[in-house]
């Protein structure tokens, strides 16, 4: 599930008819008929098409991931920033030379194994950062801070880093973030990226 302004990508294998079904209520969790939505509090006829934010509701995500027999995971907001040139030298990022590491047991590393393909994982003094292929084969990012360094402008830096160790031909990268984590969204943001939308990734059981 992929939420931009007023409009909403529900990347499965399930109908346009299935969608406007659940939304509207007249579809069950498995796609059943029933009877046609009833009008809503909000003086609306019940219609999803009257809430742009209903397809990222849990009455429909939990509907859609038991159709699918899939596992909701968390909300996400979505930044995207555009590459740089040249490699993340120290007179460009503020980071000493990134080591390109090739197996981490880092939380990180592995979940990035679970979501991506072509992960890449470079590691700084302090902090780490790795990007990859995910969602349609997008260009992603993700980048940790251990504790005691945490507060010094790391995080911006590994994220601007990111910014520069794309592939050529890349037209951007994408990070992903919860809305709640105001200390990554800021770091975010003074590395250059900019809030794009949201996601909800279904994932197997």
């Amino acid at each position: 599930m992929v939420a931009f302004t007023a409009h909403t990508v529900v990347a499965a294998d399930v109908s346009p008819e299935w969608v406007r079904g659940v939304l509207d209520g007249s579809e069950g969790s498995e796609g059943s008929e029933g009877s046609e939505g009833s009008e809503g509090s909000d003086g609306s006829d019940g219609s999803g098409a009257t809430d742009l934010g209903a397809p990222m509701k849990p009455a429909f995500l939990s509907a859609l991931a038991a159709y699918t027999g899939r596992r909701i995971g968390a909300l996400d907001q979505m930044m995207l920033a555009g590459p740089l040139p040249g490699r993340p030298s120290p007179e460009l990022t503020g980071l000493p030379e990134l080591t390109e590491i090739t197996d981490s047991g880092h939380p990180r590393v592995r979940r990035a194994h679970r979501y991506r393909d072509d992960v890449r994982v470079y590691a700084a003094d302090g902090g780490l950062v790795l990007v990859g292929r995910g969602l349609a084969g997008r260009w992603e990012m993700a980048f940790e801070v251990e504790p005691d360094r945490q507060g010094r402008g790391l995080g911006r830096s590994l994220a601007l880093a990111a910014r520069h160790l794309l592939p050529p031909g890349a037209g951007a990268v994408w990070a992903q973030v919860s809305p709640g984590n105001a200390a990554s969204v800021r770091t975010l943001l003074a590395a250059g990226y900019r809030p794009v939308g949201a996601e909800v990734l279904l994932v197997a059981r």
